[in-house]
């Protein structure tokens, strides 16, 4: 008979000292955390109990004003957008006006 062990014997696997390269462990928390990036800035993600204040809460988020212009801005992303998408469909604009 023929050896034929070597063929079957297994290797071991190799194995690697892998570090992430901004791993941080004496650093705050687990780097693969997921947290929402505004969230420390919000006051409805906290540990509210009861539907009243939530509501409360929920209510003055919303009352606070940010960018003055962020209204306006939002205003003319969508008209253009809008103006595009009549354009790609090939809206005929002329049934608006008299004339």
């Amino acid at each position: 008979m023929v050896k034929m062990g070597k063929f079957y014997r297994l290797r071991k696997n190799k194995s690697f000292k892998y570090s992430p390269r901004y791993y941080d462990d004496k650093g705050k928390g687990n780097p693969f955390s997921m947290e929402p990036k505004f969230d420390k800035y919000r006051i409805t993600t906290g540990n509210n109990r009861g539907i009243k204040r939530k509501w409360q809460n929920a209510l003055h988020d919303l009352s606070i004003t940010g960018d003055k212009h962020m209204k306006l801005r939002i205003i003319i992303i969508v008209s253009i957008l809008v103006l595009i998408f009549l354009y790609i469909i090939d809206f005929d604009l002329s049934i608006f006006f008299s004339g």
